[in-house]
């Protein structure tokens, strides 16, 4: 898989550092392919990084977060909206967002950890050098992925409507993807784990394992 080093991300992110920044209220912000960027912040309004882009952090609290292909940042964060990061698109530290999906395309690569409350989590050929976590959110660790710092399904803390109508996250582990570290199920999920994936120790859940490129309900 094709990615920079950490300490090349970090100073890569430390240049975009010396960059203007942008900080808004409303509305959103988008830096043009090629360009760089310093921190980008805006409480009302998406944030897209266009191919090739260097930037240090971005975050919004209304909002999506959309990194081009080969974009490079320090570290993602929205409230209310979806993250994509585009093919060999890279950050630096996390990637967070509490109500929304999270999608790493192809060679994307993050060096801290990804999570989220709401919202379904997939990596498509990707790696996350932190771990990953979730509450009421599905993951799919596609074909390839690697996920170096474990994962979390956290419990659900007080009265939930996603408890009442009794959702249950599905976990899905694919072929030839691998998940280092502890798989902490604190809730209950489903489960499914391909014959040709590579886990650490599984708690709180039993796996469904499984042939092919999809588990049989997919």
């Amino acid at each position: 898989m094709n990615r920079l080093p950490l300490l090349a991300l970090l100073l890569v992110a430390g240049l975009a550092h010396a960059a203007a920044n942008v900080d808004h209220v409303n509305g959103a912000i988008e830096i043009a392919a090629g360009q760089q960027a310093g921190n980008l912040s805006t409480v009302n309004g998406a944030i897209r990084l266009g191919d090739g882009v260097h930037a240090g952090s971005a975050s919004t609290v209304n909002g999506s977060i959309t990194l081009g292909a080969r974009a490079v940042a320090e570290s993602l964060s929205t409230v209310n909206g979806s993250v994509h990061l585009g093919a060999g698109a890279q950050v630096a530290k996390s990637v967070s967002t509490v109500n929304g999906g999270v999608h790493l395309a192809q060679g994307a690569h993050v060096g801290g950890d990804v999570g989220n409350v709401n919202g379904a989590i997939r990596l498509t050929g990707a790696a996350i050098d932190g771990g990953l976590r979730t509450v009421s959110g599905d993951i799919d660790v596609g074909a390839g992925s690697v996920v170096k710092g474990g994962l979390i399904v956290d419990r659900e803390s007080g009265w939930s409507l996603f408890h009442f109508w009794g959702s249950v996250p599905r976990v899905v582990i694919g072929p030839g993807a691998s998940v280092d570290g502890t798989l902490d199920f604190r809730r209950t999920v489903k489960l499914y784990v391909s014959d040709r994936a590579r886990v650490g120790a599984i708690k709180g859940a039993t796996p469904i394992r499984f042939s092919g490129a999809t588990p049989p309900d997919a």
